[in-house]
């Protein structure tokens, strides 16, 4: 067994990696721990096993099923069975990371087993690699990420959670708290499209969280990839039992490994927690923060920004719009102007309109840099449309024909901003993709870049490209926004090549700009994942922008990730009273914050109102939603009932709830109970809109009994300011 660990020149520091190292010669298994997570591993002989998952001080899940390695491969057409073999001597285990090596000696392949420690709190990664070692391609079937068998007592209580998308519009569910009866069977499934179809589940983000009740404890496990993934869990008699990884639906799934290369299943993170879902939350966000995100985004200390958008006018914007629209955004307070769809020439044609901007687009952001405004930028860089113009992206043009998902007749038409697919997984599209994104970056003076519409191509009926053949006689082939579809037993694959292309493009982009943002659109909310958000600095959680759905996109959404990275775009809206303007506001700055409105055609109350929010956003609000722990102190919102989130930063000592009034009537006072504070300590409680008299009062007043905050109209808003009095 191999160790890897740092010289010292104190052989103390070599005594537990000894001591493990001793352990793993005679049983094969070891532990990793974390503050929140403890797992202890076998090595098998022919396969391996997490034996059990145990939160410190909690009950152990205890899992009885070895990994399920693949059993066969097809080299040339033929079905060729694997027998795997542990390999002591290629394996390594220390304090921060396993990794099991297990060898097929025909055909020679290799997998590695590995779980890694990237925090010293939170979740625990998961991977497996394979790779051929053949002189020959071959094809690889389906891999779990990971899959386990907890044995549970048949009487035991456990709860469910699980959170579906925002995309198009929230439904009405949203968070799923289900009670997990003997004979529950559920899948949950995500890619990069989040399908909205009455007949069929929404798409989860993929992440499932399962808890004993009486503890409020548990596990839960997520998926780092956007591409076709799925989430499953049963439970029968003793038995909990699931998977996680890759979608095999549509089976078969296959995918190619030319000699020398490795398949590698999508990574997963799998950890314990307390308190309930809100206390798994606090851990995961912090750790995806700290783990999945760009160091670079999070040292700006003005992350998360405030946003003006340019599709409050739509496709009309050009340049006298623009700079109307930059002027008055720098006079609020704005962080950055979002140039959004409307600006180019046509759809594959990234370059600006001549009619719309005579001056380009550089000019723009050069115009909002001199504002103090950092500028933002829509592009649908993976859609091909009609334009002939040099450098545009033709779908008659025959090499990106080659590179679509599919042919397309004669009279065929682009939408005014979504053409068709392009397969990115195709090297040859994917450098095409590069040039195009890093030329509008440096042309066009870019701080931020968004991506939009359908990035990540969705199947496929291409034959000569890297991803696996569709069946022939299972394919779907259909025509929406008028784009064309493919559906057939290559999907995943598919997504597999093309997801990896799309992360490998925005890498790159980060490297060469490492101070560029990625907002992650796909159409308001059908990329919220893992994956995205180790590959982008902040998501449009909806593509609904009205108060309910932005309060209700970032109920679900803040269950899993950081609150700064949940953008919400404020629409126009009826506001005939100032209070229903601010509450109108207040419903998308619970994270992000973009104003999706032409500013300037605003009343003047309503700016001034405006500039007076910004700036409590920016100074009050901002370190609290990039730093404190979140609260979900009410039902998910339903716009007829109150409902709030809490924030409470345990450092600062000190928090905010955002409170909001539905249209019910006669309830005008509504407590919250407050979670996260120090029942012996006593708050200062400050009610922003002065509605209610500011107070003093104990921590056990606020989490038993709870804060009584009055709203005496419909659709209004309050923010209430709690900070633990100096002793």
């Amino acid at each position: 067994m191999m160790i890897g660990t740092n010289s010292s020149s104190s052989a103390l520091r070599w005594l537990p990696v000894l001591l493990l190292f001793s352990t793993l010669c005679i049983a094969h298994t070891t532990e990793l721990k974390t503050t929140d997570t403890q797992i202890v591993l076998e090595a098998g002989t022919d396969a391996p096993r997490l034996i059990s998952l145990q939160v410190p001080g909690q009950q152990k899940w205890e899992n009885s099923a070895s990994e399920a390695l693949i059993a066969s491969v097809e080299i040339a057409d033929n079905e060729t069975p694997v027998q795997w073999q542990f390999d002591r001597d290629a394996s390594h285990a220390d304090s921060k990371s396993v990794a099991f090596v297990y060898e097929s000696a025909s055909p020679r392949l290799r997998l590695t087993w590995s779980w890694t420690i990237k925090e010293d709190y939170g979740p625990i990664e998961h991977e497996i690699r394979i790779e051929n070692l053949i002189g020959q391609e071959l094809w690889v079937p389906m891999q779990d990420s990971f899959a386990f068998d907890w044995q549970v007592a048949p009487q035991a209580r456990l709860e469910h959670t699980y959170v579906e998308k925002g995309a198009d519009k929230p439904s009405s569910v949203g968070t799923h708290e289900v009670n997990i009866a003997d004979g529950y069977r559920w899948t949950g499934t995500s890619s990069t499209y989040g399908d909205i179809d009455e007949g069929k589940p929404r798409e989860i983000i993929p992440w499932s969280l399962v808890q004993r009740p009486d503890s409020q404890s548990g596990w839960y496990v997520g998926i780092e990839f956007s591409g076709r993934t799925r989430v499953s869990l049963e439970r029968k008699g003793k038995s909990l039992r699931g998977a996680v990884g890759l979608n095999p639906d549509p089976a078969p799934f296959r995918t190619r490994l030319l000699p020398g290369e490795s398949f590698e299943s999508p990574v997963v993170f799998v950890g314990g927690f307390n308190q309930g879902a809100d206390g798994a939350g606090n851990v995961l966000r912090r750790w995806v923060r700290a783990v999945l995100g760009n160091p670079e985004t999070w040292e700006n200390t003005n992350y998360p920004l405030v946003v003006n958008n340019s599709w409050g006018g739509g496709m009309a914007v050009n340049d006298e719009i623009a700079r109307r629209m930059i002027g008055d955004a720098a006079n609020l307070g704005v962080d950055m102007f979002h140039m959004d769809a409307g600006w180019f020439r046509g759809v594959g044609d990234w370059y600006p309109n001549p009619q719309k901007f005579p001056h380009g687009l550089a000019a723009i952001a050069d115009d909002a840099h001199e504002h103090g405004l950092k500028f933002g930028l829509w592009v649908d860089w993976t859609q091909a449309g009609l334009s002939a113009e040099p450098g545009a992206l033709n779908a008659h043009d025959p090499k990106v024909r080659d590179w679509m998902i599919t042919d397309l007749p004669k009279d065929w038409q682009p939408e005014p901003f979504k053409g068709q697919t392009i397969d990115i997984g195709v090297p040859e599209a994917k450098d095409w993709a590069q040039h195009e994104v890093e030329r509008i970056v440096n042309d066009y003076h870019l701080d931020m870049l968004e991506h939009d519409g359908y990035l990540v191509a969705h199947g496929c009926d291409r034959t000569d490209h890297p991803h696996a053949s569709p069946d022939p006689l299972n394919k779907c082939v259909y025509k929406s926004w008028g784009a064309y579809w493919v559906d057939s037993s290559n999907s995943t694959d598919v997504s597999y090549h093309t997801v990896r292309a799309y992360y490998d493009i925005h890498s790159k982009l980060r490297k060469g700009h490492p101070g560029l943002l990625f907002e992650i659109c796909a159409d308001g909310g059908r990329m919220v994942d893992f994956g995205s958000a180790a590959h982008g600095d902040y998501f449009s959680i909806t593509d609904s922008y009205d108060p309910l759905s932005n309060r209700r996109a970032f109920y679900d959404t803040s269950h899993v990730l950081p609150a700064a990275m949940l953008e919400s775009y404020v629409e126009k809206w009826p506001t005939p009273r100032i209070e229903n303007f601010r509450y109108m506001l207040r419903s998308g700055m619970m994270g992000w914050l973009t104003i999706m409105m032409d500013t300037s055609t605003w009343s003047a109350e309503q700016h001034a109102e405006a500039k007076k929010e910004i700036e409590l956003y920016k100074k009050d609000l901002r370190p609290l939603i990039r730093d404190a722990d979140l609260y979900h102190v009410s039902l998910r919102p339903d716009g007829v009932n109150w409902d709030g989130v809490e924030y409470w930063d345990p450092n600062r000592q000190r928090g905010v709830v955002y409170a909001f009034r539905g249209t019910g009537a006669g309830e005008n006072t509504h407590s919250f109970v407050l979670q996260g504070l120090k029942k012996s300590a006593r708050y200062t409680i400050s009610f922003h809109d002065h509605i209610s008299a500011d107070r003093t009062t104990t921590g056990r007043e606020l989490m038993e009994h709870g804060l009584k905050v009055k709203l005496p109209l419909e659709n209004s808003s309050e923010l209430i300011f709690v900070a633990e009095e100096n002793r």
